[in-house]
């Protein structure tokens, strides 16, 4: 009888511990597969489905989402058809050459690779776990899904998202393969359908046979149609259409997809369209990153941007919307996208263009080449002759700037955008401009110069300002060379001493150290 027990509990504890071991090997295992110049072409080549996370080890926002990724990669490690998570250290300089390949521009940055590497997607979905996971497995198969009955397009269309279906008289053909040819580029942004039949669905003339492409949205006119199949004008055509003639920005969360979109935002790689930080959140990283938002981007780069700020509650506010609408919808498509901002959630877009909230109702329009008009305690009947004077070229650019220093004494002088001009460009004097220069030698230099690029705007056409601290030497003839060497001491002496203006016999200033 005791052998028995003994027997039975040596079987428990053995068993026991397998349990243990395995459970620790599982614990252990890591299923997001480490990439880099080494391995990253023949991992991507040999897979129909990758997901490539671009991130750096100091970034906040890589480290929160590390864990959830790692989740996700585990919950998809057995589907069928198979997708594989990986990640790559782009803060590696011989991971560089892969960053730029991809256009990373920011972190985390995650891309979808399917066929080998030849198709390329933006990863636009949720940052936990389980999200994740569902999202991928919906970035799987066919790109398009087919509508056979009413109840199939009326359950896949919805009413609060935007859905492209295209009605086809049969699934072959030129445009046919056009069609999938954009559902598969465009997927990770919007839903395509398609189907034989017109009456199936909920909208729009059901007689016609196609081959047609019907664009179903929850707002302005509720769908539209083109039967243009030239895969670069449908892919225009679906940009265009899924945009409002006017984006609202408020604390709703079914118009944060829209505000992204409008600004063709990098929010969306670190805050989830229903976080309720989203507004805070929003204007703080779309400002924060101007200068880093680089020219590829789709939407926001083709456009000048009108941005009109006012209390949503306020006694005037309904005429000056609808005013504002009709003006918006008088300039569709002359190059001028429309935003109104509920004054509440907008109080960094104020900070950022230097504005008082006792200016609203006041409208901005930011042009591509970064340049801002400006009109202040606006009222209903001044939108639609601003408007038209602005775009007669009759308005004056807004330049924001810091007050002028009334003490400018230090050995590193402070310029705003205000006294830029007088101190830089007209100086006719060897100069160093930069945000922190406080402790080199001035070896035959009259100024160095910091400027805050964040409180002041700066001709973009002059100073290529895509992060900080971005460095510049002017010299007394006008030359203009940006420095782009280590942050040394010696290294900056060297290079002052290479492009500036020679004058013969001048004594070097005093070390500053």
């Amino acid at each position: 009888m005791m052998a028995s027990k003994v027997a039975l509990w040596s079987c428990i504890f053995v068993f026991s511990l397998v349990v243990a071991l395995s459970t620790g090997e599982d614990e252990s295992k890591e299923y997001v597969l480490t990439l880099d110049h080494s391995n990253f072409t023949e991992t991507v080549t040999k897979h129909d489905f990758v997901v490539v996370e671009f991130y750096a080890p100091w970034c906040g926002h890589c480290q929160n989402l590390a864990p959830e990724y790692e989740k996700a990669a585990s919950i998809l490690s057995s589907n069928d058809p198979q997708i594989v998570l990986a990640k790559v250290n782009a803060d590696e300089k011989v991971n560089q050459e892969i960053s730029e390949k991809y256009e990373v521009q920011g972190f985390p940055t995650i891309k979808i690779l399917r066929k080998g590497g030849t198709s390329v997607n933006e990863y636009k979905g949720p940052r936990d776990a389980d999200g994740i996971a569902e999202y991928l497995k919906k970035q799987t198969g066919s790109a398009s899904a087919e509508l056979k009955s009413a109840d199939d397009a009326t359950s896949f269309i919805g009413d609060n998202k935007v859905v492209i279906v295209g009605v086809f008289p049969k699934f072959s053909g030129e445009e046919f393969e056009s069609f999938l040819a954009v559902a598969d580029k465009l997927r990770s942004d919007y839903e395509f359908a398609h189907t034989l039949d017109a009456k199936h669905l909920p909208r729009g003339e059901s007689s016609v046979s196609g081959p047609l492409v019907r664009l179903f949205k929850p707002f302005d006119e509720l769908f539209v149609d083109s039967k243009d199949f030239n895969v670069d004008a449908l892919e225009k055509f679906i940009e265009d259409s899924s945009a409002p003639i006017v984006t609202v920005y408020d604390d709703e969360p079914s118009n944060h997809p829209y505000i992204v979109k409008y600004f063709d935002s990098p929010l969306d790689k670190v805050v989830p369209f229903h976080s309720i930080s989203f507004t805070f959140a929003f204007w703080k990283i779309y400002f924060a990153s101007l200068h880093e938002i680089s020219e590829h981007h789709a939407m926001s780069n083709e456009y000048n941007k009108a941005m009109l700020f006012l209390n949503f509650s306020g006694d005037s506010a309904d005429s000056i919307k609808t005013n504002y609408q009709e003006v918006a919808e008088q300039h569709k498509g002359d190059g001028l996208i429309f935003l109104l901002g509920d004054l509440e959630a907008s109080q960094s877009a104020l900070q950022y263009f230097g504005l008082k909230e006792n200016q609203a109702p006041l409208l901005v329009i930011q042009t591509t080449d970064g340049k801002k008009y400006l009109k202040s305690n606006l009222e209903s009947d001044h939108i639609a002759p601003w408007v038209k004077e602005y775009k007669e070229g009759k308005v004056p650019p807004f330049i924001k700037s810091e007050p002028i220093p009334e003490a400018n004494e230090e050995p590193v002088k402070v310029v705003v955008a205000d006294s830029l001009d007088d101190l830089v460009t007209k100086s006719g004097k060897n100069g160093v401009y930069d945000m922190q220069l406080c402790r080199v030698h001035r070896f035959f230099l009259h100024y160095i110069i910091r400027l805050d690029a964040t409180a002041n705007d700066i001709p973009g056409d002059t100073y290529d300002v895509k992060g900080f601290p971005t460095v510049y030497f002017r010299s007394a003839s006008g030359k203009l060379v940006q420095y782009e060497g280590d942050k040394t001491k010696q290294d900056i002496i060297d290079f002052i001493e290479k492009n500036r203006d020679k004058v013969a016999q001048q004594e070097p200033a005093k070390d500053e150290l």
